[in-house]
């Protein structure tokens, strides 16, 4: 019998559109669809970073792929971007918000425009994104938006002021949405990681906006991302409103919600890069 959580079958085949899916998480969950069958969308800013990955899927998985790429510094641009994608998809079934970029400093050494930048990206990017394709969801009556924050959209770490912030908006943009088209048969689930082997830490930008360049030793040790990838697709196939994925570091999001005080000290002590 046919597993009812399969997410595609060969007569129809669902449409996933994955942003950031140049690498990371990204690239890992959109090759993971592919090889269940889905029609992806694969978007980032890097096109020859696309094309790579796609190359590396079967000849069959490649004729169900659209390279698209998108700036999700450029809000302006995203509706001819969705236009483009259902006039190649038909529709879009789940649409998968991964792009992002990370930061690495402390506020008081953050100029504005750092702040400025990750929000842009990292928040009104992808809520533009939404915003674009919201419409279609509304008349499709389904819909799911999954929408990789992080545990920092849960609680805070030091050096990271301007990034939980934009995830911390994530949450509450998103949750908001969730009760307003409940009714109109749209899924919505917000998928946290921890420490997950990518280069996050790498391409996190600091107080001047120049890339770190270093790896975190903890991000370094993190689960691979196709391990990551594998979670927050079974989460999606059950239509989880919330996902944690990591090892350890998810002590701390229950921490942060029954012992707030504890977190707080702990936080103020830890050792982050």
């Amino acid at each position: 019998m046919r597993n009812t959580l399969t997410l595609t079958s060969e007569l129809n085949p669902k449409t996933v559109w994955v942003t950031g899916a140049s690498s990371g998480i990204g690239e890992a969950a959109a090759t993971q669809w592919a090889s269940k069958g889905a029609r992806v969308i694969l978007s980032s800013r890097k096109k020859d970073a696309l094309e790579k990955v796609q190359s590396t899927w079967s000849p069959e998985a490649q004729n169900r792929s659209l390279v698209l790429p998108l700036d999700l510094a450029q809000a302006d641009t995203l509706e001819a971007k969705v236009s483009e994608a259902i006039k190649w998809a038909g529709r879009i079934d789940i649409m998968v918000h991964c792009g992002g970029i990370s930061q690495r400093s402390r506020a008081i050494d953050t100029d504005l425009t750092v702040d400025r930048r990750v929000m842009e990206i990292d928040y009104f990017g992808t809520v533009a994104l939404t915003k674009a394709l919201l419409p279609y969801f509304v008349q499709q009556q389904t819909g799911h938006f999954v929408v990789v924050t992080s545990l920092m959209g849960l609680f805070s770490s030091p050096l990271r002021s301007g990034y939980c912030g934009a995830k911390h908006a994530l949450h509450g943009f998103f949750e908001a949405l969730r009760a307003e088209h409940y009714d109109d048969g749209l899924k919505v689930t917000m998928v946290c990681p921890g420490f997950i082997r990518t280069r996050i830490s790498l391409n996190a930008v600091v107080g001047d906006g120049s890339e770190q360049g270093t790896m975190d030793q903890k991000t370094g040790a993190g689960l691979s991302p196709a391990t990551c990838a594998k979670r927050m697709i079974r989460a999606v196939e059950r239509n989880k409103a919330q996902v944690l994925i990591g090892r350890f570091e998810l002590v701390g999001a229950y921490l942060n919600r029954f012992a707030p005080g504890l977190m707080r000290r702990i936080v103020r002590k830890a050792a982050v890069t």
